[in-house]
């Protein structure tokens, strides 16, 4: 036999206050940390605090309290430091300059595109090459390659610590990116 179950209103209200709570709350706030010397014992401090009056101030950080929807993951971020990706475009490059970025962006790279749009940025390029342009072309760190070839081109991101595929959430980068 099937009974019916009355929904109490205290359940009702409960349901209620925890969604208005969720959307009235304010988002995390940056927090700031200060680093200095301590006057008095010669020793660094950290503190969220501003440093007292007479301290040598080394430096001030302010950081989200939880991790921003665009953040990268750490290696990711190890990765884009170490060896920076940069892609070569030229306008007279379509499509395959937006299967180099399709590539870039589904190992979730962060890159800058530099197109080339005077012959000086080409023979500049050239010289950081050694040989004869051909776009797309992409340096990591100081490593190169020209020409679309997502085997080489893995092999370098690969070798340079960045992510097989992107991560939830990532925004893509380059000219076009929405």
């Amino acid at each position: 036999m099937l009974r019916s179950r009355r929904i109490r209103p205290f359940a009702i209200h409960a349901v209620l206050l925890g969604a208005l709570l969720g959307i009235l709350t304010p988002p995390a706030e940056a927090q700031t940390t200060y680093r200095w010397i301590d006057p008095k014992t010669g020793g660094t401090m950290i503190s969220d605090q501003p440093p007292p009056p007479g301290a040598k101030l080394i430096s001030t950080r302010k950081e989200q309290a939880a991790p921003s929807e665009g953040s990268l993951p750490y290696a990711t971020q190890q990765a884009a430091e170490k060896f920076p990706v940069v892609l070569y475009t030229a306008a007279s490059c379509s499509s395959a300059c937006a299967e180099a970025r399709t590539l870039l962006n589904g190992r979730g790279v962060p890159f800058t595109e530099r197109m080339l749009q005077s012959e000086d940025d080409v023979a500049t390029l050239k010289n950081q090459l050694g040989a004869d342009v051909l776009v797309p072309t992409i340096g990591v760190g100081k490593q190169f390659s020209r020409g679309l070839e997502a085997g080489a081109w893995n092999n370098l991101l690969d070798l340079a610590g960045y992510p097989k595929t992107a991560p939830f959430g990532h925004r893509p980068s380059g000219a076009f990116a929405r």
